[in-house]
């Protein structure tokens, strides 16, 4: 059975208690279980807390986002960033081997090229959610085919997806976050 789950969360940096992450002070965040929507340790730790609990959940970078990977470095010709005001730690938006989005951070700039790190910028973190159920039950069949809480604000956080990023981060931060795209955990017809 899905659980259609609404939450306020803060991540921190589990190792210097930096703040990566809150939603304390807006509107909660929703996902439906067993969708990929959120890192699967997270999901596992909460999706049988009731209304009004709350939780600390500290996951490992193995378990988050995975370890920093130095090969995910990439020296890029400085002229194909013409146009932009470039600054070490921006992040900008370029393209993987695969030709998918993923989001950069601009690690070193030289007169002649860019260091950009595909790593995501919580790699090699260990993670502490600071959780707070808002609303758990089950799930419509309509979210359940849409993949969508019924709300303003859904997490739609692919739990597999390191390729892409928008510039909403949820839970962990994986994936993306679409307003108009189906990213549903049904079977979709016709």
């Amino acid at each position: 059975m899905k659980r259609a789950i609404k939450l306020k969360y803060e991540l921190k940096d589990a190792a210097n208690g930096e703040i990566l992450e809150s939603n304390l002070n807006s509107d909660p965040i929703g996902f439906i279980s067993g969708c990929e929507q959120i890192l699967q340790k997270l999901e596992d730790e909460i999706v049988n807390l009731k209304d009004g609990e709350e939780k600390i959940v500290i996951i490992s970078a193995k378990d988050g986002v995975g370890e920093y990977d130095e090969n995910m470095l990439q020296i890029v010709p400085i002229e194909q960033f013409v146009g932009i005001d470039l600054e070490l730690g921006m992040e900008l938006f370029g393209e993987n081997e695969k030709g998918e989005t993923a989001r950069v951070i601009v690690k070193e700039i030289t007169k002649e090229n860019v260091t950009v790190d595909f790593n995501h910028p919580y790699a090699g973190k260990d993670l502490e959610f600071n959780v707070k159920i808002v609303e758990n039950r089950e799930a419509t069949e309509d979210e359940i085919l849409t993949g969508a809480i019924e709300m303003p604000h859904a997490c739609c956080c692919g739990g597999h997806d390191h390729g892409h990023h928008g510039d909403h981060e949820c839970c962990g931060g994986h994936g993306h976050h679409h307003d108009d795209d189906e990213c549903g955990c049904g079977h979709h017809h016709g």
